[in-house]
């Protein structure tokens, strides 16, 4: 997982712009970001920090809708192990919704949602395994957690390019709670391939 580093930040948001004509001085809030000082009001309106919104809104929209997916999922699974793990992990997208709408907060910007055309199309993969694959067998169990891991490989991705931008951006509390998510992300990933790995694809692999 990527990590934040401090070194050469300075995330100190005050400066002075002193006029020697008329000797009176006026304070402009600013950001230090890797050395250089970046006016926040020009960043805020950036093609970066637009783009950033933008992206945030996108994980806000695919955060909902994995919520009701991953309901539709533990319905599905055939293993009480499985089940719980659809549960466990639906209760924690509740726990990131919220995480995202206090990102916004920090940056001054609304939480909202923009459709997510790749969300939805991975959920609509799982849908049609759902139909395509026996109730009760443990090939349907399988072809969940690979389902499900795309999911999650499309919010480690995301979280991860997140953080990272919003470290860049001197964005740091958001960071911060964007990070956490990242690491959930990637044990709930490896928690499946746990799952999977221990017994389910081999009785599936035995299943007629």
């Amino acid at each position: 997982m990527a990590t934040k580093t401090t070194d050469n930040k300075d995330n100190s948001t005050t400066g002075t712009d002193t006029s020697s004509a008329s000797g009176a001085s006026s304070s402009k809030k600013t950001a230090s970001v890797d050395n250089a000082t970046v006016d926040k009001n020009e960043m805020n309106n950036s093609p970066l920090h637009k783009f950033y919104v933008s992206a945030l809104k996108d994980i806000y929209y695919a955060e909902n809708a994995i919520i009701e997916a991953l309901g539709k999922m533990q319905e599905a699974a055939t293993t009480e192990e499985l089940k719980e793990a659809f549960e466990d992990h639906q209760l924690q997208t509740q726990k990131h919704v919220i995480r995202l709408e206090r990102v916004f907060k920090l940056i001054n910007e609304s939480p909202e949602e923009k459709e997510c055309k790749a969300i939805k199309g991975i959920i609509e993969e799982g849908e049609e395994i759902i139909k395509s694959t026996e109730e009760g067998s443990m090939t349907r169990d399988a072809a969940l957690i690979i389902a499900a891991q795309k999911v999650e490989h499309y919010e480690i991705a995301t979280y991860g390019g997140l953080a990272q931008l919003a470290i860049t951006m001197g964005y740091d509390k958001a960071a911060d709670l964007l990070e956490k998510t990242l690491q959930e992300e990637e044990d709930t990933d490896y928690d499946l391939t746990e799952i999977a790995e221990t017994y389910i694809n081999f009785d599936a692999e035995q299943e007629d």
